[in-house]
């Protein structure tokens, strides 16, 4: 596998459309960033696999231009990548998910683009190529992972600014920049990259509420203190550090009972546009479909933890059981949530975006104006 053939199946694909890129992708060959040993996790295209250069060199070539992502880094660093297990905390992104943000970003010539998260260091790579180095500042929190990705970009032959730090205050000595581009999924829109953005650049991440799927985000900033922007399909990445999600805790916990006729399944999903009105409408809520006591069922936490919900489906059953515990009723307040979206005649993703300000951030349907 080569760069040329990564190129035509991303072009097939349409996922890269620009020249501009396509010639980046050459400047920059993908292998120089997959390290020895690494996991492999081809997006729906088969099981994940270990890569591990000097024991099967064919089969790292062809993980390093196949469009999947590889793991190369798990649980902060105290784990081995290669063996599939523990949490995974830094990869090199599949290549698809890569070319469709850059498309999306749509730097121009002489634009200054601060990027979070550095990772391996090939979308530095690949933005250097487009933009010039000197144009290109990218910050990563993790110092290992940046000693790593500075030797890859030496060997690539470029030399953007590299910055150690916390992305979240991303990089004010440097400011201001025209473009933002996240490689973590965020949460809440820090407001420091506004602060650092010039009145109308951009910011383009994948935000990754804590209900439902990840979307690609692309901001304008007003140059008030807000960025407004719509979604643009859907993404899914790993967390910026400090707002990884707390998790659920106890899945079996006890509570009041009571009876639903909405099929669980139903709101879970239905990701067509009710996962973002959901999200919207309950910002802090938590929720998965997670399998408790042999059945499928959509669970809901808050984010403080004080909070729970449950509920289970049966197949064949006229309604389905709810509990909910804490100071909340967190299953009502989804319910209600989905069935209002449903009112508004449930309108698409692409129909809805956010607005963040410093008073914090919202979801809106159709126009900035009409938060929900």
């Amino acid at each position: 596998m080569t760069t040329s053939e990564l190129v035509r199946r991303l072009r097939k694909s349409g996922d890269l459309r620009s020249p501009e890129w396509e010639r980046a992708m050459h400047a920059a060959p993908r292998h120089l960033f997959v390290p020895d040993r690494a996991w492999c996790t081809p997006d729906g295209a088969g099981a994940a696999f270990t890569v591990d250069r000097s024991a099967d060199p064919e089969r790292w070539q062809e993980a390093a231009y196949a469009d999947a992502a590889i793991v190369t880094q798990v649980d902060d660093g105290a784990g081995d990548p290669a063996s599939g297990m523990g949490a995974w905390t830094s990869s090199l992104s599949a290549p698809g998910a890569v070319v469709s943000f850059l498309e999306l970003l749509a730097p121009r010539d002489h634009d200054r683009v601060l990027e979070i998260g550095t990772g391996t260091g090939w979308t530095a790579a690949l933005l250097s190529s487009r933009l010039g180095a000197r144009r290109v500042t990218s910050v990563e929190v993790d110092e290992r992972v940046a000693e790593r990705a500075a030797a890859n970009l030496r060997e690539a032959g470029f030399a953007p600014a590299l910055v150690v730090g916390d992305g979240e205050k991303g990089v004010p000595a440097r400011a201001p920049f025209d473009l933002v581009h996240v490689t973590c999924g965020v949460t809440v829109l820090p407001p420091s990259w506004i602060d650092q953005t010039r009145p109308g650049g951009v910011l383009l991440f994948p935000w990754m509420p804590s209900f439902g799927d990840g979307h690609k985000a692309r901001l304008t900033v007003t140059g008030d203190g807000r960025a407004i922007g719509r979604f643009h399909g859907s993404a899914d990445y790993m967390m910026l550090r400090s707002q990884r999600s707390p998790g659920f805790g106890d899945l079996d916990r006890n509570g009041e009972e009571s009876r639903t006729r909405l099929d669980p399944r139903t709101v879970a999903g239905d990701s067509s546009g009710a996962d973002v009105a959901i999200a919207g409408m309950l910002p802090d809520g938590l929720g998965d479909e997670r399998i408790v006591r042999g059945r499928p069922s959509l669970v809901l936490v808050d984010e403080a933890g004080t909070s729970w919900a449950r509920c289970s489906y049966r197949g064949g059953a006229d309604d389905f059981p709810v509990i909910q515990g804490g100071e909340r009723r967190l299953w009502d307040e989804v319910e209600a949530a989905y069935l209002r979206w449903v009112g508004w005649g449930s309108p698409r993703r692409d129909r809805f975006g956010l607005v963040a300000a410093p008073e914090g951030q919202r979801v809106w349907l159709d126009r900035p104006s009409n938060v929900i």
